[in-house]
């Protein structure tokens, strides 16, 4: 089994993180890519308008219909500071014959050296560099060159879409329309349940 973990705060979930999971599914082949949504990331702190549960919701509802996605509640339900290595490794102890993958933004590749135990990170699980065309490439193999060559991080192009996740909660405050930048039932649960409106 292949199975690809994908980070991220998802703040919300939209549809550049969909294409980007579906991308590593073509590129790859992998037969499951599991939405992780962070607890309590080290590196980066949650901003408001959304709770656990809500980016836990919105993530099963932009993933439904797709039988080569999940969600996972593992970083959610921890209650501590989440570490990449210490979710990849609860999953390698899971499922220890799995072929296991992370897929993460090309420009958080690059603090790669910084995080909790890097070493063992990339002894666990190929690290897939997810980047947009027109990213300079040359930054990833100069940090990472040893790791490319044992191909433990593989670089995957996406296509260019601009969309974040920062975009679309200023566009909910300003009260723009976000229809077509998130998956419809997303757009609905947000306007449901009154989310970003403050920010």
């Amino acid at each position: 089994m292949k199975l690809a973990i994908m980070g991220g705060t998802f703040n919300p979930v939209h549809i550049g993180h969909l294409v980007c999971a579906e991308e590593a599914v073509s590129h790859f082949g992998l037969d499951q890519v599991l939405f992780m949504p962070a607890g309590r990331p080290a590196h980066k702190e949650i901003l408001s308008g959304a709770g656990p549960e809500d980016r836990y919701r919105m993530c099963a509802i932009a993933i439904s219909g797709n039988p080569g996605f999940d969600v996972s509640r593992y970083e959610l339900d921890r209650k501590q500071v989440s570490y990449t290595v210490e979710t990849v490794r609860h999953f390698r102890r899971q499922l220890p014959q799995a072929e296991l993958c992370f897929v993460t933004g090309a420009d958080a590749v690059l603090e790669i050296l910084e995080w909790k135990d890097p070493g063992e990170l990339l002894r666990m699980a190929t690290l897939i560099a997810a980047t947009r065309p027109g990213y300079p490439l040359d930054r990833i193999s100069a940090t990472l060159d040893r790791f490319l060559t044992e191909n433990r991080v593989k670089i995957m192009e996406i296509p260019g879409i601009g969309v974040s996740s920062t975009m679309i909660r200023q566009r909910v405050s300003q009260r723009k329309s976000i229809r077509y930048l998130v998956p419809e039932g997303v757009r609905s649960y947000i306007e449901k349940e009154g989310l970003y409106r403050q920010e």
